[in-house]
């Protein structure tokens, strides 16, 4: 195993008063469906916990590939990819514990659901959604059954539970038998890049990648949870309707996506844009003329916000935590009712005066979830913990 290159400051050194840790070998720096979700949550910690966090002493462990600096972070390399699973398990498992000891951690912030299962430092995990225990048909059977083991034994024997919504709250709570006053909830936030933008710069990205004027969009990693299939038949349904773009890359079990298209003669009315990077996915949103996102269940539903603070109007499911982030300010819809989901696609396209209102109630919405509230939140969980304090 690696051993870790500390960037700043030796790993004996005697450590400040409240000395906190942040495991970020989930942090993505390849382009794919792995740079999503999780990974833009940890870019988020990584970019904004400094400005809100001055009296902690802040250490991010990352894995290979990752060269940012982050700055008000020592940053700790491993070498240990991150796509790897099980090469990073074992140093998650074997060797974090060790290094956090050395380096004098007081705090280690676990945020993607599985801390050290060894530690003498209190515990911060934050659970993102419990999908593998709610639709394990979802999941391969290795990833379901080590998150199902080892996410329920974090965050039974963690010091605080952060969730990143009330519906996650909620559910581990009653999954996983975690006392209500230990599970806290941290919104997610939305990046300020995600913004209505100049007209003249959407109409060039459209004639660029080859866009109609009018087009769906649906920006979700291409797996089951995400309910593409359902929306494809719902598409189907409703011939007047304008292309239906997908962004997103490959997840795992994908292949019903691409069995749909097929089936149903999609083929000259959808387009898989696969993966696209961060930075373009605004322009993206922009474009589109509705968002449309019937997902099965999410821990919070970031593209949702995204698509809402980009002044783009929303169908988005009405299932776990959607209709808790986005309020009144889209449309909700069953997404098990293929024929619901179709009608309210329908009318939505015949109702301009609808697509204006919600535009505007989408940017007043989105504009409640800063990044920056969310890092303060977090920030005062960890001084919860450290100072052994209750609610926070």
């Amino acid at each position: 195993m690696a051993a870790v290159n500390h960037d700043r400051g030796e790993p004996g050194r005697c450590p400040a008063p409240g000395h906190v840790a942040l495991n970020a070998h989930l942090l993505s720096p390849e382009p794919g469906y792995r740079n999503a979700g999780v990974s833009q949550y940890i870019y988020a910690l990584l970019r904004t916990l400094p400005a809100v966090a001055a009296d902690l002493d802040l250490t991010a462990y990352v894995g290979a590939g990752v060269v940012d600096d982050f700055p008000g972070w020592r940053v700790c390399r491993s070498g240990v990819p991150g796509a790897h699973p099980l090469r990073r398990i074992l140093w998650e498992q074997c060797v974090q514990p060790a290094l956090l000891w050395r380096a004098g951690i007081d705090l280690l912030h676990a945020p993607v659901n599985v801390g050290p299962l060894a530690r003498r430092c209190r515990l911060v995990v934050t659970v993102h959604d419990l999908s593998f225990l709610l639709y394990p048909e979802t999941f391969r059977r290795e990833r379901r059954l080590y998150q199902a083991a080892l996410a329920r034994w974090t965050a039974r024997h963690a010091d605080r539970v952060i969730a990143v919504s009330e519906s996650t709250r909620r559910d581990v709570i009653r999954l996983f038998g975690v006392p209500p006053e230990r599970v806290t909830v941290v919104h997610n936030g939305v990046d300020a890049a995600f913004r209505p933008l100049d007209s003249r710069k959407v109409r060039e990205f459209r004639e660029r990648r080859g866009l109609p004027e009018r087009f769906l969009l649906c920006v979700a990693t291409m797996e089951p949870r995400k309910n593409i299939p359902r929306l494809l038949e719902a598409l189907a349904r409703v011939p007047e309707a304008p292309p239906l773009v997908i962004c997103g890359g490959r997840g795992w079990y994908y292949e019903a996506i691409f069995a749909t298209i097929e089936r149903l003669g999609l083929r000259d009315r959808v387009q898989l844009a696969g993966f696209i990077p961060q930075a373009e996915l605004p322009l993206w949103y922009n474009a589109a003329t509705w968002f449309v996102y019937p997902s099965l269940y999410e821990g919070f539903g970031l593209p949702a916000l995204e698509a809402m603070a980009c002044g783009t109007p929303a169908i988005v499911s009405n299932a776990s935590s959607l209709p808790e982030v986005v309020g009144d300010a889209a449309i909700l819809v069953d997404p098990l009712n293929t024929e619901a989901l179709a009608a309210t696609l329908a009318r939505a396209l015949q109702q301009p005066d609808l697509a204006d209102h919600l535009r505007q109630a989408g940017l007043r919405r989105a504009a409640g979830f800063p990044w920056s509230r969310s890092a303060e939140r977090t920030a005062q969980v960890y001084r919860a913990v450290l100072e052994g304090a209750g609610d926070v």
